[in-house]
């Protein structure tokens, strides 16, 4: 049996699907089906968070997140911007890996 590790953020079942969560300070997780894609909570836009209240976040047909903000569109796979003020521009991703039906953050421990 595996333990839950400083890296180890949340379940993925923990993240709607189509959705988003805050699942640690500052990084969002995305999901659709059994894959994920975590990046920091802040649009490149302004440098706010793309959520308007925790754990809100909206997100289109299970592959667009918008920014609460001022409507910036970015896309689950790669958080490149395809619509709005900050076309092109990318959200910051952070590199995870589901293990055990959770989601961990490769790399240095985040806390």
């Amino acid at each position: 049996m595996s333990h839950p590790t400083s890296n180890d953020i949340c379940a993925l079942h923990d993240v709607p699907d189509g959705g988003g969560v805050e699942a640690a300070p500052s990084i969002l997780v995305l999901r659709r089906g059994g894959e994920a894609w975590a990046y920091r909570n802040v649009c490149p836009h302004f440098s706010i968070p793309l959520n308007y209240e925790p754990d809100a976040f909206w997100t289109y047909e299970g592959s667009l997140l918008m920014c609460a903000h001022h409507s910036a569109m970015f896309r689950f796979e790669d958080g490149v911007c395809v619509d709005g003020p900050c076309l092109g521009a990318s959200l910051r991703r952070i590199p995870i890996r589901i293990e055990n039906g959770r989601v961990v953050i490769e790399g240095p421990d985040i806390t």
